[in-house]
């Protein structure tokens, strides 16, 4: 697999001059032109990448799944994540792409803080897509962190950052307003998701694949697993990891309640490897061990 290591080497990669600065760079696609190299046909990079694409089209793919460029769309992708790019049939169109090093964050809070941002883990067709107004805002934000990569000094850095910590926040702003706009859609997928675990416990695939995870929910509704949380935690409040534990408090319930099985049948029916985690969740949901619930009931 490739590696893309450094802002310069993309630069080059986009035929375009040495970047202004060497850990931060706001690229114009309308300004650039991939040119034929190997490493378009799979690779990975080694910084964040925040890309507004406008009439853009091709196809680009992330793990083993190829996926449409759109109209007016802001992606994000974190380091290493594995990439490639058709330039067979690629046109990039215009848009806006800023790059920035995980070093770039160093001795800043957003060091720690990117990784709240759900959106660098999503997949490309889970990309957010604009209204006129939401791009003007964030291509003035993008042209503020080009202006001040001209100049290099103390400050740099702090006024960057800043700029780039207020771009996600309106990301996850805009994000949630797709969320919510997105209604029709939104609730059917809500409705496949109540399937999807309904028939995990239904047709007992516990016994074969264990406890019941948010990577195999996501999987089955083709979304990526911070995706499906942050479009569950907008329209009901919480992810799909607490949604998974509700399920099982009320199965468990359920069993402790009509059947005679022991606490460990119980935990193991449900998918538990060991008894003792399953006894210490229920505890923490209700603040009852499964014996005194099962007490209180007699």
């Amino acid at each position: 697999m490739n590696a893309i290591t450094s802002i310069s080497t993309f630069h080059r990669l986009l035929s375009l001059p040495e970047p202004l600065h060497p850990l931060v760079s706001v690229i114009n696609l309308a300004e650039s032109t991939f040119i034929e190299d190997e490493v378009w046909k799979g690779f990975v990079s080694r910084f964040y990448c925040v890309a507004l694409k406008r009439e853009a089209t091709g196809k680009v793919k992330y793990g083993q799944q190829h996926y449409d460029y759109d109209k007016g769309v802001l992606s994000f992708t974190a380091p290493n994540q594995i990439q490639s790019l058709d330039l067979q049939n690629m046109d990039c169109g215009a848009g806006y792409l800023l790059i920035f090093h995980p070093d770039f964050l160093l001795k800043h809070a957003l060091a720690s803080s990117i990784n709240s941002y759900g959106f660098f883990s999503y997949a490309v067709h889970e990309a957010l897509h604009l209204s006129a107004e939401e791009e003007d805002d964030l291509i003035t934000i993008l042209k503020k962190i080009g202006k001040e990569c001209l100049h290099i000094d103390r400050h740099t850095q702090e006024i960057i950052l800043s700029q780039i910590e207020l771009l996600l926040n309106y990301s996850n702003r805009f994000y949630e307003r797709q969320f919510i706009t997105r209604k029709n859609n939104n609730h059917q997928l809500l409705i496949k998701f109540e399937q999807v675990i309904d028939d995990y416990f239904n047709e007992d695939y516990t016994a074969q694949f264990g406890l019941l995870t948010v990577n195999y929910i996501a999987n089955k509704l083709n979304l990526s697993p911070n995706y499906l949380s942050d479009l569950l935690r907008v329209h009901t409040g919480q992810n799909t990891q607490q949604h998974i534990h509700e399920k099982l408090i009320g199965k468990a319930k359920e069993k402790l309640s009509t059947t005679t099985l022991s606490i460990n049948e119980i935990a193991y029916a449900l998918g538990f490897e060991h008894a003792q985690s399953f006894s210490t969740l229920f505890k923490k949901k209700t603040n009852l061990s499964p014996g005194a619930f099962r007490n209180t009931l007699n």
